[in-house]
């Protein structure tokens, strides 16, 4: 993000000094200027935009547009739209954005989609009612609701929906799992796209719950035959967790920061994430289960499962978080009393799980290649999720059995 550029005495100006962002939050005397300065100059609002990735093929289907004011950039973009809410500008600064999208559709790569962040209960005033209902064909536009309140009447916001889905555009519905976002608005609104809140994608791979209330969003989704799409996915066992649970669409800092238009995925990270997903699939055997592991000296442990290893590289030690907190630092170290390859079967390593000592019997697995280095972890209530789950791929894992339709969601 670049900061606007200040005016200069050389050309008869005198340069305001930036006030602090301090100074804003004090002071909503401020803010009518601002938001005035930006609607009446359009290209002080700047665009960027972050790449939606269909998890299973490691490919980019759609971006996300997010607004960035580099004139302020301690302001949060959060805070200039709920200043112009508050102020009566709400509709005419989220139009603003909406028109810049309307206009790039034209430059995206083939088979993508575009989402912009509208407010459900300003989405209804003319400033960008109208704006949608006069752009003609509006495909490949989804427009992202992201307000953490309800409506009070909904009638106009889904005769609206009506309306502009004959036009070609789509609806996501963003956090969900909180605040408006909730199982009632889902069935009032039946968004075509459900974006997992945030706090249910942090540390998934380490908090069962998450993964649960993930996996019940994903079942309700597939039941309004809308995607689930993991938002700010950020670590590998984030993502590794996700894959498990077959949730088709993924975005985060992981797969790629917010840019200008339009960015690829790193090679490195499509190596990664197709050869990650291939494992999941292999439902027959531990390859589906391994979880990324930080061996010692490698990176830093930061809450995550990690290894010791010997001067081969074979593990010798687990350490394993106390509390599962990415703050808490305290380990307890355990030996390692089971390796098994990817491809041993998972009766087979419950087996074998049993008839270890009792105090390491609810230890991690590790994971190894044939040189008997580590690949990874498995644990042990994994396997037993496994094993508890119908026979004949009838488990209630997230079902989606509509394959990525190229472009749209």
């Amino acid at each position: 993000m670049t900061s606007a550029r200040q005016p200069s005495a050389a050309n008869g100006t005198v340069p305001r000094p930036r006030r602090k962002s301090a100074d804003f939050a004090a002071g909503s005397r401020f803010w009518p200027g601002l938001i005035r300065g930006v609607l009446d100059h359009p290209e002080r609002l700047e665009l960027v935009f972050q790449p939606i990735v269909s998890l299973a093929e490691g490919v980019i289907v759609g971006y996300e547009a997010l607004a960035r004011f580099p004139q302020s950039p301690t302001i949060t973009p959060d805070r200039w739209f709920a200043a112009a809410d508050a102020i009566g500008h709400g509709a005419e600064l989220e139009a603003q954005a909406v028109a810049r999208c309307l206009e790039l559709r034209s430059s995206l790569p083939p088979n993508c989609f575009l989402t912009v962040n509208v407010s459900p209960h300003l989405l209804t005033e003319p400033a960008l009612a109208d704006l949608l209902i006069n752009a003609g064909d509006l495909a490949p536009l989804v427009l992202e609701l992201t307000e953490h309140r309800a409506v009070a009447d909904v009638r106009p916001l889904i005769a609206l929906r009506d309306r502009l889905a004959s036009q070609g555009i789509l609806m996501a519905l963003d956090d969900a799992g909180s605040g408006y976002s909730g199982l009632q608005q889902m069935t009032l609104l039946r968004p075509h796209l459900i974006k997992l809140d945030r706090a249910l994608v942090a540390n998934a791979d380490r908090d069962e719950t998450k993964l649960a209330l993930a996996e019940l969003l994903g079942e309700f989704a597939g039941r309004l035959d809308a995607w689930l799409l993991a938002e700010g996915i950020e670590t590998w066992g984030e993502m590794e967790a996700f894959l498990r649970l077959r949730v088709p669409l993924g975005q985060g800092y992981l797969l790629g920061r917010p840019a200008p238009p339009w960015s690829a995925l790193d090679p490195a990270v499509v190596t990664r994430l197709r050869t990650a997903n291939a494992r999941t699939q292999l439902t027959e055997n531990v390859a589906s289960l391994v979880e990324t592991a930080v061996v010692e000296g490698d990176g830093v442990l930061g809450g995550q499962l990690g290894i010791r290893v010997d001067a081969h590289r074979r593990p010798v030690i687990l350490l394993l978080p106390v509390s599962g907190r990415a703050d808490d630092r305290t380990y307890r170290e355990a030996p390692v009393t089971l390796r098994v390859p990817p491809s041993a079967g998972i009766a087979e390593v419950a087996q074998r799980l049993i008839a270890r000592p009792l105090e390491s019997r609810f230890d991690p697995v590790v994971c190894v290649d044939g040189e008997g280095q580590p690949i990874g972890l498995i644990r042990v209530e994994r396997i037993l999720q496994r094993l508890a789950e119908c026979p004949g791929g009838s488990s209630s894992r997230l079902k989606y059995h509509r394959r990525s339709e190229a472009g749209r969601v």
